[in-house]
């Protein structure tokens, strides 16, 4: 029974890939005529005044905590409406401790520059960090913030005077193990936004183990060497308080090796599901079951292997209708030599993964991918891809010389019908500069519109990448405002429409690898569509975390829109 349920399952995932590929094939041939836009990203991060040095603390060791680097975050953390920027830091190890490493905080003054407030904020505290999340868990109207880390992790609460107290101790919140990445998501619909934690492996400076790549000199070991660490959702009990029920949730698994999660709502039931992104063992798709309870089905849905049916080092994720389905897909970023995962979502619990016929595939070949989002760069309404890219051992090319360990991210192009286009060259030189890049996260933070992208390098200095666009396409941001519970909607989908043009995003929390882009939706709405420069009023409808739905017509382009619940 059980091997008649799996060849069910392969034709299952055949017929489903065929009938797409055919599809793709025809609507390609549509848009082959298309150019690429002229979009130039622009190194502006000694400009904009930002400084940050990632510090892995690596002394010669090669501790496998030293390769993971750590995440950034667009977030407005003084409610004045423009994006700050929040960069996660690591530490010297105990015993070779060379200098003092902090995250930084920078408040964005609206000119163009940041500036540095970690101090004044009262985040001046040290951790081997690697993610962070940023929500307003206590629904005041405040976004707060969790750095999950190596050890010890840290909830910060905003205290909306432009100061955050550290309240881990109070909340219980803090897994001492080797975290990652990490999302707030409402699972139980209650009103309060509850906290998935990922951790990795279980790792320690006593437990150690000695990796080699040319049978001398010690490397940083692969995952595989060690055991795998159980994530934790903590519940949130509306109080300042949470607890773990990561158990009785059914999401406790010590087999997982997770570096990057994404709350989305795959099946369109209301209710969030999370997929979670494991370093060589399968990938888990949790499905919400809606009674505080998930179902692990990863594998069953197509998502827990590649095609060759071996797990991949999977590292970032995001989740987005990259095709007009109305349905949201999985783009996930593996190790190299492994190339770009793109699960497309067939509609009937199936996923398949589209990376070599969608045109990500073959670019992404001999890349190691970590930060990786959906975005529409060029506002044209399809939505595009970025991926920060860079390998984690420092001689790789001693035993690899295809792989460099410092590499280019890649920037992929929407064609249409789920094809996209390789355009990092054409993008402006610094896009195509190689680093060593770990989280990314993007955002509209200079107000023009567009959205510009940051990242992280793993011991090495942060990018603020500006979006210099000419491509005269229309545009709208969307905020919302969930009132009394779930004040920051998170969860909520939100399907725009202008004219013949339709689209659907979902307003969720943290993805990509350890980091977070901003809160706002952007929806590029392509060339203006008559009634002068402002072009057609679009109609918004939200559909609530709560279920309820709401309608906001006449809006206009151009302008960001802050659209509050109805009581």
């Amino acid at each position: 029974m059980r091997a008649l349920r799996k060849l069910a399952l392969v034709l299952l995932v055949m017929l489903a890939a065929c009938k797409r590929a055919a599809e793709t094939e025809k609507t390609s041939d549509t848009n082959s005529a298309l150019a690429p836009p002229k979009v130039v990203f622009t190194d502006v991060t000694r400009q904009a005044g930002i400084s940050f040095v990632h510090n892995s603390g690596a002394f010669g060791r090669k501790y496998l905590p030293e390769t993971m680097g750590s995440g950034v975050a667009f977030l407005d953390y003084d409610g004045d409406g423009r994006q700050d920027l929040y960069f996660v830091n690591s530490m010297d190890w105990p015993g070779h401790r060379k200098k003092k490493s902090l995250p930084a905080l920078y408040r964005n003054k609206g000119d163009g520059t940041f500036e540095d407030v970690t101090r004044t904020a009262g985040l001046a505290v040290e951790s081997y960090g690697i993610g962070v999340a940023a929500a307003d868990y206590d629904n005041d109207g405040k976004v707060d913030l969790f750095v999950n880390a190596l050890g010890p992790d840290h909830l910060f609460h905003n205290r909306g005077d432009g100061t955050f107290e550290d309240v881990t101790a109070r909340s219980g919140v803090s897994d001492p193990a080797f975290g990652s990445s990490a999302t707030w998501l409402d699972y139980d619909r209650d009103g309060f936004l509850d906290l998935f934690t990922c951790n990795y492996v279980e790792w320690s400076e006593s437990t150690d183990i000695f990796c080699t790549l040319d049978g001398v000199t010690k490397s940083y070991c692969t995952p595989e060497s060690y055991r795998g660490a159980t994530n934790r959702l903590f519940r949130n009990g509306g109080d300042g308080t949470f607890e773990d029920v990561s158990r009785r949730a059914g999401v406790y698994q010590p087999t997982g090796k997770s570096l990057g999660v994404v709350a989305f709502d795959y099946d369109d039931d209301g209710w969030p599901d999370l997929a979670v992104a494991n370093d060589t063992q399968p990938n888990f798709l949790y499905h919400n079951r809606r009674d505080g309870t998930f179902e692990e089905i990863g594998v069953s849905s197509g998502i827990g292997f590649g095609e060759d049916g071996k797990a991949r080092g999977a590292m970032g994720i995001d989740a987005a209708d990259y095709d007009g389905s109305g349905r949201e897909s999985l783009l996930i970023g593996n190790f190299a030599n492994e190339m770009l995962a793109l699960y497309h979502n067939t509609g009937n619990g199936i996923f398949v993964d589209e990376a070599p016929v969608s045109g990500i595939g073959q670019p992404s070949l001999l890349t190691l991918a970590f930060g990786c989002f959906f975005f529409d760069y060029d506002l044209d309404s399809r939505r595009d891809i970025f991926v920060a890219n860079g390998h984690v051992e420092t001689d790789i090319e001693r035993v690899q010389p295809s792989v460099t360990y410092a590499e280019p991210p890649h920037l992929f192009w929407s064609v249409g019908g789920g094809r996209f286009e390789s355009v990092t060259r054409e993008s402006g030189e610094a896009l195509g500069v190689p680093r060593v890049g770990r989280g990314a996260a993007y955002a509209d933070f200079d107000g023009d519109g567009d959205l510009d992208v940051a990242m992280t390098t793993n011991n090495g200095a942060a990018v603020l990448l500006r979006n210099d666009g000419e491509t005269g396409n229309d545009w709208i941001r969307i905020q919302l405002s969930g009132g009394a519970a779930n004040r920051d909607a998170i969860g909520a989908r939100v399907t725009l429409k202008a004219g013949s043009l339709a689209e659907t995003r979902w307003l969720r929390s943290s993805s990509s690898y350890a980091s977070q882009s901003e809160r706002v939706l952007t929806f590029g709405l392509g060339p203006p569509r008559g009634r002068g420069a402002g072009g057609t009023p679009v109609e918004v409808e939200v559909v609530w975390p709560d279920g309820k739905t709401q309608k906001f017509p006449s809006l206009a382009p151009g302008k960001l829109h802050v659209l509050e619940k109805s009581p």
